[in-house]
């Protein structure tokens, strides 16, 4: 059977322990490695692992051997309970391996979990798997955790009550980071938490929330958008020395200050127009760029804007002139244009 995503969160919540089989696919390894470890942990429970009531099999010693997977499933182990045989990392060509095992599966043997890579319709095993009765295909994508999802992170954590302003932050949070940093957050959110009663707060999640790994770059605009030259000379030779490419540079200056510029210009004020801009504003940063919008006002940064343009076309022009010294130039330019 196949697995519709809007009927994904709940069955590897609460998994049907009377499957046969589960075909866990995606082109996110993490994404996939988390949602089996879900489903495992759903099949066999807490101590299922240690019970040694899963047997892991590699998709190179299947295609050595196999006898292994039919084995594993008939197997019976020394501690009750429900059993899983899982097969990691497999592909099409073990399509012909798993599908007689499956075949030949009855009640009471294990389940058997299987992932993969991306498998597209034509797939073998996934046609298999979709056609089964008792088993699932579950297609994993690329999308951003929903509500429900980081409602259900929220809650294994034991972060029960949340703000709705910080609830939106889990939000933002959740589309800027994969699920395994996500929930590695909210575990550090639940710890700062420990024995505090209170709600969370947009504070507590910036307090938890991971560095940004362009967060250097974004100390150059707003050095550069708050009027202090001084601290570019250090941040620009850190960022050259990463190999960060001056026209790279212009193009997030340009975007920051575009996003400024449609704060200064929105009509109900900078905080509506921030709320407003797209990409979302990181919520790390969200009330330091509204502070810079009102700083700049809508005239100045059009100017801004000019000068990072003219600044963009030098960089992609045929002109020997050094692209780094344009670039600091142009940033420095800036940053005195936020002082007057």
């Amino acid at each position: 059977m196949k697995l519709a995503p809007r009927d994904a969160p709940r069955f590897f919540a609460k998994p049907d322990p009377g499957l046969a089989g589960v075909l866990i696919y995606g082109a996110d390894a993490m994404r996939v490695a988390l949602k089996r470890q879900e489903l495992i942990a759903g099949l066999v429970g807490p101590q299922g692992e240690e019970e040694m009531r899963v047997t892991r099999i590699p998709a190179s010693d299947l295609r050595k051997d196999p006898a292994l997977l039919g084995d594993a499933i008939k197997a019976q182990g020394f501690f009750p309970g429900p059993r899983v045989a899982f097969v990691e990392e497999a592909t099409d060509a073990l399509a012909k391996v798993i599908t007689p095992a499956l075949d030949d599966w009855a009640a009471g043997d294990a389940t058997v979990v299987v992932t993969a890579a991306s498998l597209t319709p034509r797939s073998a095993l996934r046609k298999y798997f979709e056609a089964h009765r008792s088993a699932y295909a579950a297609a994993i994508y690329d999308d951003p955790l929903s509500a429900a999802e980081i409602e259900a992170e929220l809650q294994k954590a034991g972060l029960g009550v949340v703000s709705r302003e910080a609830m939106t932050d889990l939000r933002g949070l959740a589309s800027a980071l994969d699920p395994g940093d996500f929930r590695q957050t909210v575990e550090k959110l639940a710890l700062y938490k420990l024995n505090d009663p209170t709600p969370v707060s947009p504070a507590d999640v910036l307090a938890c929330a991971p560095a940004s790994t362009e967060a250097e770059m974004d100390d150059v605009l707003h050095a550069a958008a708050e009027g202090n030259p001084a601290a570019l000379g250090p941040l620009l030779s850190r960022l050259e020395a990463q190999g960060v490419q001056p026209v790279t540079l212009c193009i997030a200056a340009t975007r920051h200050f575009r996003t400024l510029h449609l704060a200064a210009s929105d009509r109900e004020g900078p905080a509506k127009g921030i709320a407003r801009a797209r990409p979302p504003v990181n919520f790390k940063v969200r009330d330091r760029m509204i502070r810079q919008a009102q700083a700049w006002g809508a005239h100045r940064l059009e100017t801004a804007l000019e000068l990072l343009i003219d600044t963009d076309l030098q960089l992609r022009s045929s002109s020997k002139a050094p692209q780094t010294a344009l670039m600091e130039r142009a940033l420095i330019r800036l940053a005195h244009m936020a002082r007057r």
